[in-house]
């Protein structure tokens, strides 16, 4: 199994509670499918530079998962015809931390504050 970055962009009309019935839906058909949910994360409401099906902002998605390689075509067409969703792309996951391992906070550095 190969570990995939999916980031998904929900119509913010199609859906309701900021779209966690689709990550519920989603990660079912994905455990279906002989999947694993690694992460989702919700990235927030973010307006367009260009409209998208006459949409000018919409609900992002980020999901981590594994499966196999077989699965990734199938699961992509299922949700391209699904009207909630707006754009979607897939991709491997090649960074070099390990998605299952929890992620560190970062901190905001102090700004810099100039002497008069």
């Amino acid at each position: 199994m190969k570990t995939y970055e999916t980031v998904i962009i929900l119509d913010e009309r199609k859906v309701q509670d900021e779209g966690k019935s689709f990550v519920e839906d989603y990660t079912s058909q994905l455990t279906a499918m002989g999947g694993e949910l690694i992460r989702s994360r919700f990235l927030g409401r973010r307006q367009f530079a260009r409209e998208v099906k006459k949409r000018k902002n919409g609900i992002y998605w980020n999901f981590i998962v594994a499966m196999a390689e077989k699965s990734v075509r199938p699961l992509r067409e299922k949700y391209r015809l699904d009207e909630r969703v707006l754009r979607q792309l897939t991709f491997i996951y090649d960074r070099l931390e390990d998605p299952r391992a929890p992620r560190a906070e970062t901190t905001a550095e102090k700004p810099v504050v100039l002497a008069p």
